[in-house]
């Protein structure tokens, strides 16, 4: 078998793999562009663009809240109780509600929404394309119905998946607070002095803004990574080798870079 050459390899293909990559993050920030203005442009928003758009924000939003409250509700409860334990061994439960609101309300939720919506939207497209091919279609009469697809209801999946992350993070942030509050005060409301005190010293204004700053750029970022990479798989058929969820690895990519400018800005 003849033996392939990567690019790292070869120097020759380095200059072709950079412009390769920089025309693909091109792509994603020109598409991303035009659909933000298209979603602002009045003429966008007509009858069919409003049923499509509620459409997609049920599907990917209210189906899926409960079991993703349910489910970071209980990992949420178990982290909750372990560093709960940990303070109290080491003397130090004066800060164990202010160490969980930090970690898992500002840091850990917003990410695990937007993963997860990036997964489901991942796993959708799969099925959408799956059963294109099995209605009888030729792939590039599939690849072809498949982009139509997307094109079509392009604005309204977007808002839908920032929408979904957005909501997700938000609830579950909420009852992870009350959780929190149960855990280290009980049923008792006399604890609710001691504990707004708290959570207001870890929200100051600058923080709340950076939490809700993130969680947007987290919601635009599954909403345009994925489905960019899509798009311009049906324009490169032959990308089509990888094996890995399309736009998976550049949207952890941005996600950590955000992730990381966050977590400078409030503690560095």
């Amino acid at each position: 078998m003849p033996r392939t050459t990567t690019p790292i390899a070869d120097p020759d293909l380095w200059l072709a793999t950079l412009t390769r990559y920089v025309r693909s993050w091109w792509y994603m920030i020109h598409l991303g562009a035009i659909a933000v203005v298209t979603a602002l442009s009045p003429s966008t928003w007509r009858r069919d663009s409003f049923r499509a758009t509620a459409h997609h924000i049920h599907t990917s939003t209210w189906q899926v809240l409960p079991w993703f409250a349910l489910a970071s509700s209980l990992v949420s409860l178990v982290i909750i109780r372990i560093v709960l334990v940990t303070a109290k061994s080491y003397g130090l439960s004066q800060f164990a509600l202010e160490m969980v609101v930090r970690v898992l309300v500002l840091e850990l939720i917003p990410l695990s929404a937007a993963l997860f919506v990036a997964l489901r939207a991942g796993m959708a497209f799969d099925a959408s394309a799956l059963g294109l091919a099995r209605a009888g279609l030729s792939p590039i009469a599939a690849s072809n119905e498949a982009l139509r697809r997307l094109r079509r209801d392009l604005v309204p999946q977007l808002i839908a998946n920032a929408i979904a992350v957005l909501s997700l993070a938000m609830v579950t942030s909420i009852v992870v607070l009350v959780l929190a509050y149960v855990n280290v005060y009980g049923l008792s409301i006399w604890g609710l002095q001691d504990y707004t005190r708290t959570v207001g010293r870890v929200f100051a204004p600058t923080v709340t803004a950076g939490f809700v700053i993130k969680t947007v750029l987290f919601g635009l970022a599954v909403a345009l990574i994925p489905t960019a990479a899509i798009l311009e798989l049906q324009r490169y058929p032959r990308r089509l080798a990888s094996t890995v969820q399309p736009g998976a690895l550049r949207l952890l990519f941005v996600l950590i870079v955000i992730e990381a400018a966050s977590l400078t800005l409030k503690y560095i």
